[in-house]
């Protein structure tokens, strides 16, 4: 009987269940993934992934990072995750100041507090782990460094998951999420005015301070559109990444008892967890490019102006990449292959060094709260979300 063919639908319910059987397949019957349905391409294999993340004169940002975007007849917002060099060089070394080593390691006590605080809030049997705690304490540490004001930093996070929300089968926003989307703009937008009247030491004033290159030689100060698209980006990458990937954490440790041990009783192990967590279950499974000339791969033509996704959580369970791929191993050998759970290239993610340092602040407490736990595997709830994966909900009972 003859194997159906491999069918990638990033819009099905299979696919948001559990990706990486799916993964596996296209590596190995379709690296060049095409969809007559969609009319899209997608890489897994790590090799090929790579090298597309670092070519963004034949895989441009310039349409958007999802296949809604890409399709969309109405261009995407000034931000500097949709442009290409030489754009995208002056905009990221601006934001790059606020992630310097320095700046990152200043945030170290706000971050104790902030986990402190929402651990100290639940119940000390039974909580959810990501609505109790790495849903709330990760949008306070990057709205605090942004200038947003403490009273609409959860109103962030909720702006970011509903906009980021899809039904089963539905490729673009929920009515629920151009709402957001919107309210969200209009918040960012009205909040850089208030900035350039009210300058303060934060990253919003920060950046209608500095200058960029302009088409005519001279330089140029940002306007509020690109400031509004700035704070907006990082705001959803520094409170989606950490609040996902903590919680998939606890998922995985509840699967692999022995790695929690080894943590328990060996916290410098913590970096290197952090790292295969983001290896193994990282939160963020692609983007999608789009090609401005044709790219042939594994025999395969991708012509001009197609979507690409690039699946770099594909990738790292590549079993051409990395030894025994699908084993959990918080020891690893981490020299093997590049790992792409906070991108790869000149997207690579800017806040990645702050979100490995809430994720093992994060974890550090939450060994010593909960140093045996379970999951109550009836309640776990994944998330339908464009391109982010993770759970809603992780209900643990703590033993």
């Amino acid at each position: 009987m003859t194997k159906p063919s491999v069918v990638f639908d990033p819009f099905s319910d299979e696919y948001y269940n559990d990706p990486y059987d799916i993964y596996l397949r296209m590596q190995d019957e379709a690296p060049v993934y095409y969809s007559a349905e969609h009319d899209f391409y997608a890489l897994t294999r790590h090799a090929d992934v790579a090298a597309a993340l670092k070519d963004h004169e034949t895989y441009s940002s310039s349409r958007g990072c999802d296949l809604s975007m890409i399709r969309s007849e109405e261009g995407v917002q000034k931000s500097i995750i949709f442009m290409d060099p030489p754009d995208h060089r002056y905009l990221r070394s601006l934001v790059n100041k606020a992630f310097t080593p320095r700046a990152v390691q200043s945030q170290r006590e706000t971050i104790e507090h902030l986990v402190d605080q929402y651990l100290s809030k639940v119940d000390p049997e039974h909580f959810d782990v990501v609505a109790d705690f790495s849903g709330p304490f990760p949008v306070e540490v990057i709205t605090r460094m942004a200038g947003v004001p403490e009273e609409y930093r959860q109103k962030v996070r909720e702006w970011i998951d509903t906009s980021l929300s899809r039904e089963p089968g539905q490729m673009g926003l929920t009515e629920a999420g151009m709402a957001a989307s919107i309210e969200s703009g209009m918040y960012y937008y009205k909040l850089a005015q208030d900035r350039r009247a009210n300058p303060q030491d934060d990253m919003i004033s920060r950046l209608i301070a500095a200058e960029v290159p302009d088409d005519a030689g001279g330089t140029r100060t940002l306007d509020d559109i690109e400031i509004a698209g700035f704070t907006s980006l990082l705001g959803g990458a520094g409170a989606e990444t950490v609040t996902k990937l903590v919680g998939s954490a606890v998922v995985t440790f509840a699967r692999h008892p022995e790695q929690w041990e080894k943590l328990r009783n060996d916290r410098s192990l913590l970096p290197g967890a952090v790292e295969e967590m983001l290896r193994f279950d990282g939160p963020v499974h692609y983007n999608v490019r789009f090609t401005l000339r044709e790219a042939t791969l594994h025999g395969v033509t991708i012509p001009a102006g197609k979507p690409v996704f690039l699946m770099k959580a594909a990738a790292n369970r590549d079993p051409r990449a990395f030894s025994d791929a699908g084993v959990f191993d918080i020891e690893r050998d981490r020299t093997e292959a590049q790992n792409m759970g906070f991108g790869y290239g000149i997207h690579s993610c800017l806040g990645a060094a702050l979100a490995r340092l809430e994720t093992i602040i994060a974890m550090d407490r939450l060994l010593d709260f909960m140093p045996r736990y379970e999951v109550q595997w009836d309640g776990l709830q994944r998330v339908h979300m464009q391109n982010v994966a993770g759970y809603h909900h992780v209900p643990v009972k703590v033993l």
